[in-house]
């Protein structure tokens, strides 16, 4: 059973990514599944380089439809790679 994981030819296997985002005086991440994760984790980089206080709100694809987070309370942004069947 544990060779159907290894093996990297399997058909049924895909992948998916998540954006994580931690925020400040939070346990554990928001894991964020959106359209262009790519994309939104460049986002956020930008929010936490920046001066400017935002409200960040996104309608995303996972078990969290909605949220919203001010951009000085993010610690830090992380692309997840996940794989399922």
């Amino acid at each position: 059973m544990a060779q159907q994981y290894n093996n990297p030819n399997a058909q049924n296997i895909k992948k998916r990514y998540a954006v994580l985002v931690f925020i400040k005086g939070s346990t554990a991440p928001l894991v964020l599944y959106v359209k262009e994760p790519q994309a939104f984790y460049d986002e956020l980089i930008s929010l936490i380089q920046s001066q400017k206080v935002v409200l960040v709100q996104k309608e995303t694809e996972g078990p969290i439809k909605h949220v919203a987070f001010i951009s000085n309370q993010i610690s830090a942004v992380a692309i997840q790679e996940e794989q399922y069947i």
